[in-house]
Protein backbone atom coordinates (compact mmCIF):
# COMPACT_ATOMS: atom_id res chain seq x y z
CA UNK A 1 0.00 0.00 0.00
CA UNK A 2 3.05 2.22 0.62
CA UNK A 3 4.52 2.02 -2.58
CA UNK A 4 0.58 2.54 -4.13
CA UNK A 5 0.07 5.97 -1.96
CA UNK A 6 4.08 6.96 -3.57
CA UNK A 7 2.62 6.25 -7.63
CA UNK A 8 -0.20 8.84 -6.90
CA UNK A 9 1.77 11.09 -4.95
CA UNK A 10 3.84 10.73 -8.05
CA UNK A 11 0.83 11.63 -10.01
CA UNK A 12 -0.60 14.51 -8.05
CA UNK A 13 3.14 16.49 -8.24
CA UNK A 14 3.08 15.81 -11.95
CA UNK A 15 -0.39 17.79 -12.23
CA UNK A 16 0.82 19.88 -9.54
CA UNK A 17 3.18 21.15 -12.26
CA UNK A 18 1.63 21.15 -15.34
CA UNK A 19 -1.01 23.23 -13.16
CA UNK A 20 1.38 25.44 -11.99
CA UNK A 21 3.50 25.70 -15.75
CA UNK A 22 0.26 27.09 -16.73
CA UNK A 23 -0.79 29.42 -14.25
CA UNK A 24 3.30 31.18 -14.30
CA UNK A 25 2.64 30.96 -18.18
CA UNK A 26 -0.65 32.69 -18.04
CA UNK A 27 0.66 35.55 -15.85
CA UNK A 28 4.06 36.15 -18.23
CA UNK A 29 1.98 36.43 -21.01
CA UNK A 30 -1.21 38.65 -20.08
CA UNK A 31 1.63 40.84 -18.55
CA UNK A 32 3.32 41.01 -21.45
CA UNK A 33 -0.02 42.31 -23.28
CA UNK A 34 -0.01 44.87 -21.19
CA UNK A 35 3.16 46.15 -20.30
CA UNK A 36 5.92 45.44 -23.27
CA UNK A 37 8.15 46.71 -21.11
CA UNK A 38 8.94 44.43 -18.24
CA UNK A 39 5.28 43.37 -17.85
CA UNK A 40 5.47 39.81 -18.21
CA UNK A 41 7.65 39.34 -15.40
CA UNK A 42 5.38 41.68 -13.52
CA UNK A 43 2.60 39.47 -14.80
CA UNK A 44 4.64 36.28 -13.09
CA UNK A 45 4.99 38.01 -9.80
CA UNK A 46 1.38 38.32 -9.37
CA UNK A 47 0.40 34.60 -10.70
CA UNK A 48 2.69 33.39 -7.70
CA UNK A 49 1.04 35.69 -5.34
CA UNK A 50 -2.28 34.72 -6.28
CA UNK A 51 -1.12 31.22 -6.10
CA UNK A 52 0.59 31.64 -3.02
CA UNK A 53 -2.14 33.13 -0.97
CA UNK A 54 -4.94 30.45 -2.06
CA UNK A 55 -2.55 27.68 -1.51
CA UNK A 56 -2.18 29.11 2.30
CA UNK A 57 -5.93 29.71 2.72
CA UNK A 58 -6.56 25.97 1.16
CA UNK A 59 -3.53 24.14 3.51
CA UNK A 60 -4.86 25.81 6.79
CA UNK A 61 -8.50 26.36 5.97
CA UNK A 62 -9.20 24.49 3.16
CA UNK A 63 -11.08 21.47 5.03
CA UNK A 64 -12.86 23.89 6.63
CA UNK A 65 -14.20 26.35 3.79
CA UNK A 66 -15.57 22.74 1.99
CA UNK A 67 -17.36 21.58 4.84
CA UNK A 68 -18.80 25.14 5.66
CA UNK A 69 -19.62 25.63 1.97
CA UNK A 70 -21.22 22.29 1.81
CA UNK A 71 -23.37 23.14 4.92
CA UNK A 72 -21.93 20.06 6.96
CA UNK A 73 -22.62 19.76 10.93
CA UNK A 74 -20.28 18.14 12.73
CA UNK A 75 -22.31 15.14 14.74
CA UNK A 76 -21.35 12.76 17.73
CA UNK A 77 -22.11 9.31 18.17
CA UNK A 78 -25.42 9.09 19.64
CA UNK A 79 -27.23 11.24 16.40
CA UNK A 80 -26.35 8.06 14.34
CA UNK A 81 -24.70 5.10 15.99
CA UNK A 82 -24.30 2.99 12.77
CA UNK A 83 -22.33 5.53 11.17
CA UNK A 84 -19.79 5.83 13.42
CA UNK A 85 -19.31 2.32 13.47
CA UNK A 86 -18.93 1.85 10.19
CA UNK A 87 -16.51 4.84 9.72
CA UNK A 88 -14.85 3.36 12.64
CA UNK A 89 -14.53 -0.31 11.11
CA UNK A 90 -13.24 1.21 7.73
CA UNK A 91 -10.47 3.52 9.39
CA UNK A 92 -8.84 0.15 11.28
CA UNK A 93 -9.76 -1.49 7.66
CA UNK A 94 -7.97 1.08 5.80
CA UNK A 95 -5.03 1.53 8.63
CA UNK A 96 -5.74 4.93 9.39
CA UNK A 97 -3.76 7.12 12.41
CA UNK A 98 -6.95 8.65 13.80
CA UNK A 99 -10.52 8.05 13.31
CA UNK A 100 -11.89 10.91 10.85
CA UNK A 101 -14.65 13.34 12.20
CA UNK A 102 -18.37 12.77 11.10
CA UNK A 103 -20.53 15.18 9.47
CA UNK A 104 -23.62 15.01 8.41
CA UNK A 105 -25.40 17.51 5.66
CA UNK A 106 -29.19 18.79 5.79
CA UNK A 107 -29.53 17.19 2.37
CA UNK A 108 -32.19 14.65 0.73
CA UNK A 109 -29.56 14.22 -2.15
CA UNK A 110 -27.94 11.42 -1.38
CA UNK A 111 -23.93 12.10 -1.47
CA UNK A 112 -20.92 11.82 0.26
CA UNK A 113 -17.40 13.31 0.18
CA UNK A 114 -13.68 13.20 2.54
CA UNK A 115 -11.76 16.28 3.09
CA UNK A 116 -8.55 17.05 5.20
CA UNK A 117 -5.09 17.72 4.30
CA UNK A 118 -3.72 14.25 6.08
CA UNK A 119 -4.84 10.81 7.08
CA UNK A 120 -4.44 12.90 10.89
CA UNK A 121 -6.58 15.16 9.95
CA UNK A 122 -9.70 14.24 8.32
CA UNK A 123 -13.60 13.91 7.67
CA UNK A 124 -16.20 12.28 6.39
CA UNK A 125 -19.44 13.85 5.43
CA UNK A 126 -22.82 12.34 4.46
CA UNK A 127 -25.98 13.70 3.77
CA UNK A 128 -29.03 12.55 5.19
CA UNK A 129 -30.52 11.47 1.88
CA UNK A 130 -27.82 9.38 1.83
CA UNK A 131 -28.05 8.03 5.16
CA UNK A 132 -31.63 7.02 4.87
CA UNK A 133 -32.07 5.51 1.70
CA UNK A 134 -28.84 2.68 2.01
CA UNK A 135 -28.89 -0.27 4.16
CA UNK A 136 -25.29 -1.48 6.15
CA UNK A 137 -23.72 -3.11 3.43
CA UNK A 138 -24.22 0.16 0.67
CA UNK A 139 -23.39 2.80 3.48
CA UNK A 140 -20.48 0.89 4.04
CA UNK A 141 -19.34 0.73 0.20
CA UNK A 142 -20.01 4.43 0.34
CA UNK A 143 -17.65 5.43 3.49
CA UNK A 144 -15.12 3.09 2.70
CA UNK A 145 -15.07 4.63 -0.92
CA UNK A 146 -14.14 8.19 1.13
CA UNK A 147 -11.59 6.57 3.28
CA UNK A 148 -9.58 5.88 0.47
CA UNK A 149 -9.46 9.18 -0.82
CA UNK A 150 -8.26 9.70 2.39
CA UNK A 151 -5.87 7.07 2.23
CA UNK A 152 -4.64 7.73 -1.10
CA UNK A 153 -3.96 11.46 -0.22
CA UNK A 154 -6.90 11.99 -2.91
CA UNK A 155 -8.04 14.30 -0.53
CA UNK A 156 -4.51 16.63 -0.99
CA UNK A 157 -4.64 16.61 -4.27
CA UNK A 158 -8.12 17.65 -4.87
CA UNK A 159 -7.43 20.62 -2.58
CA UNK A 160 -4.60 22.11 -3.98
CA UNK A 161 -5.37 20.94 -7.87
CA UNK A 162 -8.51 23.00 -6.99
CA UNK A 163 -6.79 26.33 -5.78
CA UNK A 164 -4.43 25.79 -8.70
CA UNK A 165 -7.49 25.59 -11.07
CA UNK A 166 -9.02 28.37 -9.33
CA UNK A 167 -6.40 30.74 -9.75
CA UNK A 168 -6.09 29.99 -13.57
CA UNK A 169 -9.74 30.72 -13.97
CA UNK A 170 -9.17 34.09 -11.53
CA UNK A 171 -6.23 35.21 -13.85
CA UNK A 172 -7.73 34.55 -17.07
CA UNK A 173 -11.53 36.15 -16.13
CA UNK A 174 -10.12 39.14 -14.73
CA UNK A 175 -7.88 40.16 -17.90
CA UNK A 176 -10.36 39.09 -20.06
CA UNK A 177 -13.16 41.20 -18.07
CA UNK A 178 -10.24 44.06 -18.29
CA UNK A 179 -10.35 43.55 -21.78
CA UNK A 180 -14.06 43.86 -22.42
CA UNK A 181 -14.46 47.21 -20.55
CA UNK A 182 -11.67 49.12 -21.59
CA UNK A 183 -11.68 47.54 -25.41
CA UNK A 184 -8.28 47.57 -25.48
CA UNK A 185 -7.76 51.17 -24.97
CA UNK A 186 -4.59 50.56 -22.47
CA UNK A 187 -3.10 48.72 -25.29
CA UNK A 188 -3.72 51.04 -28.20
CA UNK A 189 -2.13 53.89 -26.41
CA UNK A 190 1.27 51.69 -26.09
CA UNK A 191 1.71 49.65 -28.99
CA UNK A 192 0.46 52.62 -31.50
CA UNK A 193 2.99 54.45 -33.24
CA UNK A 194 5.58 52.03 -32.17
CA UNK A 195 8.12 49.95 -34.26
CA UNK A 196 6.94 46.63 -32.49
CA UNK A 197 3.33 47.72 -32.44
CA UNK A 198 2.72 44.73 -34.72
CA UNK A 199 4.94 42.17 -32.35
CA UNK A 200 2.65 43.39 -29.27
CA UNK A 201 -0.22 43.24 -31.53
CA UNK A 202 0.82 39.28 -31.63
CA UNK A 203 1.53 38.83 -28.23
CA UNK A 204 -1.84 40.41 -27.12
CA UNK A 205 -3.67 38.22 -29.48
CA UNK A 206 -1.43 35.13 -28.18
CA UNK A 207 -2.60 35.72 -24.54
CA UNK A 208 -6.03 36.38 -25.11
CA UNK A 209 -6.24 32.97 -26.97
CA UNK A 210 -4.42 31.42 -23.74
CA UNK A 211 -6.81 33.28 -21.38
CA UNK A 212 -9.47 31.49 -23.20
CA UNK A 213 -8.15 28.11 -23.80
CA UNK A 214 -5.62 27.70 -20.36
CA UNK A 215 -9.00 26.88 -17.56
CA UNK A 216 -10.08 24.66 -20.39
CA UNK A 217 -7.22 22.40 -20.92
CA UNK A 218 -6.19 23.02 -17.25
CA UNK A 219 -9.78 21.54 -16.36
CA UNK A 220 -9.76 18.69 -18.98
CA UNK A 221 -6.43 17.48 -17.47
CA UNK A 222 -7.76 18.30 -13.86
CA UNK A 223 -10.97 15.96 -14.59
CA UNK A 224 -9.04 13.19 -16.74
CA UNK A 225 -6.74 12.30 -13.11
CA UNK A 226 -10.02 13.24 -11.23
CA UNK A 227 -11.76 10.06 -12.88
CA UNK A 228 -8.45 7.93 -12.75
CA UNK A 229 -9.00 8.34 -8.52
CA UNK A 230 -12.76 7.28 -8.46
CA UNK A 231 -11.43 3.84 -9.98
CA UNK A 232 -8.72 3.76 -7.85
CA UNK A 233 -10.82 4.39 -4.52
CA UNK A 234 -13.68 1.81 -5.77
CA UNK A 235 -11.11 -1.11 -6.00
CA UNK A 236 -9.69 0.51 -2.34
CA UNK A 237 -13.02 -0.08 -1.07
CA UNK A 238 -13.79 -3.55 -2.53
CA UNK A 239 -10.44 -4.31 -0.32
CA UNK A 240 -11.80 -3.07 2.79
CA UNK A 241 -15.19 -4.32 2.62
CA UNK A 242 -14.25 -7.60 0.36
CA UNK A 243 -18.14 -7.10 -0.98
CA UNK A 244 -18.59 -5.06 -4.49
CA UNK A 245 -21.70 -5.42 -4.27
CA UNK A 246 -22.34 -2.87 -1.42
CA UNK A 247 -20.79 0.01 -3.20
CA UNK A 248 -22.31 -1.12 -6.44
CA UNK A 249 -25.62 -0.82 -5.40
CA UNK A 250 -25.15 2.39 -3.38
CA UNK A 251 -23.82 4.51 -6.72
CA UNK A 252 -26.81 2.49 -8.19
CA UNK A 253 -29.41 4.83 -5.59
CA UNK A 254 -27.18 7.94 -5.54
CA UNK A 255 -27.93 8.27 -9.57
CA UNK A 256 -31.20 7.12 -9.37
CA UNK A 257 -32.28 10.47 -7.13
CA UNK A 258 -33.74 13.17 -8.93
CA UNK A 259 -33.25 15.61 -5.64
CA UNK A 260 -30.51 18.40 -6.14
CA UNK A 261 -27.68 19.05 -4.16
CA UNK A 262 -28.29 22.35 -3.51
CA UNK A 263 -25.07 23.37 -1.48
CA UNK A 264 -22.38 21.90 -4.39
CA UNK A 265 -20.57 24.24 -6.64
CA UNK A 266 -17.84 23.63 -8.95
CA UNK A 267 -15.03 23.75 -6.74
CA UNK A 268 -16.74 21.08 -4.71
CA UNK A 269 -18.13 18.91 -7.53
CA UNK A 270 -15.20 16.78 -8.07
CA UNK A 271 -15.14 15.55 -3.96
CA UNK A 272 -18.32 14.02 -3.93
CA UNK A 273 -18.51 9.91 -4.82
CA UNK A 274 -21.08 11.05 -7.84
CA UNK A 275 -20.77 14.28 -9.60
CA UNK A 276 -23.76 16.48 -7.68
CA UNK A 277 -24.24 19.02 -10.78
CA UNK A 278 -24.59 15.89 -13.59
CA UNK A 279 -27.88 17.50 -15.87
CA UNK A 280 -30.74 15.56 -15.75
CA UNK A 281 -31.74 13.79 -18.76
CA UNK A 282 -28.51 13.74 -21.11
CA UNK A 283 -24.98 12.38 -20.32
CA UNK A 284 -21.89 14.37 -19.59
CA UNK A 285 -18.96 14.26 -22.61
CA UNK A 286 -15.98 12.26 -20.69
CA UNK A 287 -13.66 14.65 -21.36
CA UNK A 288 -15.75 17.17 -18.49
CA UNK A 289 -17.29 15.29 -16.49
CA UNK A 290 -15.18 14.62 -13.16
CA UNK A 291 -16.50 11.22 -12.46
CA UNK A 292 -16.56 7.96 -14.82
CA UNK A 293 -20.08 6.82 -15.85
CA UNK A 294 -22.09 5.47 -12.65
CA UNK A 295 -22.69 2.62 -15.09
CA UNK A 296 -19.53 1.66 -16.19
CA UNK A 297 -18.18 1.53 -12.16
CA UNK A 298 -21.13 -0.38 -11.72
CA UNK A 299 -20.44 -3.08 -14.35
CA UNK A 300 -16.85 -3.55 -13.16
CA UNK A 301 -17.71 -3.83 -9.65
CA UNK A 302 -20.29 -6.52 -10.65
CA UNK A 303 -17.67 -8.39 -12.95
CA UNK A 304 -15.03 -8.48 -10.18
CA UNK A 305 -14.69 -12.40 -9.65
CA UNK A 306 -12.25 -14.15 -7.69
CA UNK A 307 -11.59 -11.69 -4.50
CA UNK A 308 -11.21 -8.66 -3.49
CA UNK A 309 -7.46 -7.74 -4.19
CA UNK A 310 -6.04 -4.69 -6.66
CA UNK A 311 -5.42 -7.34 -9.62
CA UNK A 312 -9.18 -8.92 -9.35
CA UNK A 313 -10.32 -5.02 -9.82
CA UNK A 314 -7.88 -4.36 -12.79
CA UNK A 315 -9.13 -7.13 -14.30
CA UNK A 316 -12.77 -6.61 -14.18
CA UNK A 317 -11.83 -3.40 -15.26
CA UNK A 318 -9.77 -4.65 -18.33
CA UNK A 319 -12.98 -6.91 -19.19
CA UNK A 320 -15.21 -4.30 -19.15
CA UNK A 321 -13.35 -1.31 -20.69
CA UNK A 322 -12.17 -4.17 -23.09
CA UNK A 323 -8.31 -2.06 -22.64
CA UNK A 324 -5.40 -2.38 -20.51
CA UNK A 325 -5.29 1.02 -19.36
CA UNK A 326 -3.62 0.78 -15.96
CA UNK A 327 -5.63 2.03 -13.46
CA UNK A 328 -3.89 0.51 -10.47
CA UNK A 329 -0.17 1.50 -10.33
CA UNK A 330 2.17 -1.56 -11.39
CA UNK A 331 3.37 -1.58 -7.32
CA UNK A 332 -0.34 -2.38 -6.86
CA UNK A 333 -0.81 -5.12 -8.80
CA UNK A 334 2.23 -7.11 -7.50
CA UNK A 335 0.58 -7.94 -4.07
CA UNK A 336 -1.55 -11.12 -5.27
CA UNK A 337 -2.49 -12.12 -1.63
CA UNK A 338 -5.80 -13.43 -1.96
CA UNK A 339 -8.54 -11.50 -0.39
CA UNK A 340 -12.32 -13.78 -0.38
CA UNK A 341 -15.38 -11.77 -1.52
CA UNK A 342 -17.95 -11.94 1.57
CA UNK A 343 -21.10 -13.80 0.44
CA UNK A 344 -23.92 -11.58 1.81
CA UNK A 345 -27.21 -10.99 -0.80
CA UNK A 346 -28.59 -7.29 -0.10
CA UNK A 347 -31.80 -7.28 -0.29
CA UNK A 348 -34.03 -5.36 -2.91
CA UNK A 349 -35.06 -1.87 -1.64
CA UNK A 350 -37.10 1.26 -2.99
CA UNK A 351 -34.63 3.62 -4.69
CA UNK A 352 -38.29 6.31 -4.46
CA UNK A 353 -38.45 8.42 -1.30
CA UNK A 354 -41.29 6.99 0.41
CA UNK A 355 -43.08 7.75 3.83
CA UNK A 356 -40.49 5.41 5.59
CA UNK A 357 -37.46 6.99 3.96
CA UNK A 358 -38.80 10.51 4.06
CA UNK A 359 -39.59 10.03 8.07
CA UNK A 360 -36.08 8.51 8.45
CA UNK A 361 -34.40 11.52 6.60
CA UNK A 362 -36.47 13.81 8.53
CA UNK A 363 -35.41 12.48 12.15
CA UNK A 364 -31.70 12.57 10.95
CA UNK A 365 -31.93 16.43 10.07
CA UNK A 366 -33.63 17.04 13.19
CA UNK A 367 -30.86 14.93 15.21
CA UNK A 368 -28.18 17.33 13.55
CA UNK A 369 -30.04 20.10 14.77
CA UNK A 370 -30.09 19.40 18.08
CA UNK A 371 -33.62 18.47 18.70
CA UNK A 372 -34.74 16.39 21.30
CA UNK A 373 -36.79 13.13 20.88
CA UNK A 374 -39.58 11.58 23.61
CA UNK A 375 -41.31 8.68 23.19
CA UNK A 376 -44.15 8.49 24.48
CA UNK A 377 -46.12 5.29 26.00
CA UNK A 378 -48.86 5.48 23.66
CA UNK A 379 -46.30 5.23 20.77
CA UNK A 380 -46.08 8.68 19.26
CA UNK A 381 -42.31 10.09 19.04
CA UNK A 382 -42.82 13.88 19.89
CA UNK A 383 -39.70 16.06 18.50
CA UNK A 384 -38.55 18.78 20.68
CA UNK A 385 -36.91 21.79 18.98
CA UNK A 386 -33.66 23.16 20.51
CA UNK A 387 -35.36 26.35 21.38
CA UNK A 388 -38.15 25.04 23.22
CA UNK A 389 -38.13 26.78 26.97
CA UNK A 390 -40.59 25.33 28.85
CA UNK A 391 -39.86 22.61 31.11
CA UNK A 392 -42.83 20.25 30.25
CA UNK A 393 -44.98 19.70 27.42
CA UNK A 394 -48.25 17.43 26.40
CA UNK A 395 -48.27 14.42 24.23
CA UNK A 396 -50.65 16.00 21.34
CA UNK A 397 -52.06 12.24 20.89
CA UNK A 398 -52.93 11.15 24.31
CA UNK A 399 -52.34 14.05 26.45
CA UNK A 400 -49.30 12.42 28.63
CA UNK A 401 -47.07 15.02 30.70
CA UNK A 402 -43.46 14.47 29.79
CA UNK A 403 -40.79 16.70 31.49
CA UNK A 404 -37.84 18.10 28.96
Amino acid sequence: MWELIQANKRRSIFLFFSLGITLLLLGYLLGSAYFPDGGGFLGLFFALIIWGILSLVGYFKGSKIMLAVSGAKEVTKEVHPQLFNIVEEMKISASLPKMPKVYIINSPAPNAFATGIKPEESAVAVTAGLLARLNRDELQGVIAHEVSHIVNRDVLFMTFAGIMLGSIVLIANVFLRGLWFTGGGRYSSRSSGSGGGQAQLIIMIVAIAFAILSPLLAQLLYFAISRKREYLADASAVRYTRYPEGLASALEKISDSSVDLKTANKVTAPMYIINPLKPKGRKLSNLTSTHPPITERVRILRGISGGANFVDYQNAFNKIKRSKSPIIPASGLTDKTPIGLKDILIAPTALGLDKKTKRKMGDIMMKVNEYSFINCKCGLKIKVPPDYKKESLFCPRCGRQHRI
